[in-house]
């Protein structure tokens, strides 16, 4: 049997860091509880991200796995418009672009006593 889920966006399960080198733009996404660890291997894959920045013409994403620290490295190709120094955007550098990929949707099981929670965020309380 298994669980029932309920669809929550990245950010409530993780959280991410972003930047550039040249051309190359690099997000991570790391989750706050090691229990959301295998939920990040599922469904934040190199595939999903790059249907994400498709309309910024990336030609290719790489996604490496760093299971000790529960996070994902994303280095994203030709994502920033030429870089900082070629780009007319608005954030060369990429720093707000992790926020594309927290904001993506993902399925997570309901755990028991959560459907009676108010709060949709899914990290537990430090």
């Amino acid at each position: 049997m298994t669980a029932p889920l309920r669809t929550v966006t990245l950010h409530q399960i993780a959280h991410g860091r972003s930047g550039d080198k040249g051309n190359r733009l690099n997000v991570n996404v790391i989750a706050y509880e090691p229990r959301h660890w295998p939920l990040l291997l599922a469904e934040v894959t190199a595939e999903r991200v790059a249907a994400l920045f498709a309309h910024r013409g990336v030609t290719r994403v790489t996604r490496y796995e760093l299971p000790l620290l529960a996070a994902l490295n994303f280095v994203i190709e030709d994502a920033l418009e030429g870089g900082v120094n070629s780009s007319l955007g608005v954030d060369t550098h990429g720093k707000c672009l992790s926020y594309l990929v927290l904001g993506m949707e993902i399925p997570v099981p309901i755990e028991p006593g959560e459907a009676l929670q108010a709060a949709s965020v899914l990290q537990t309380a430090r």
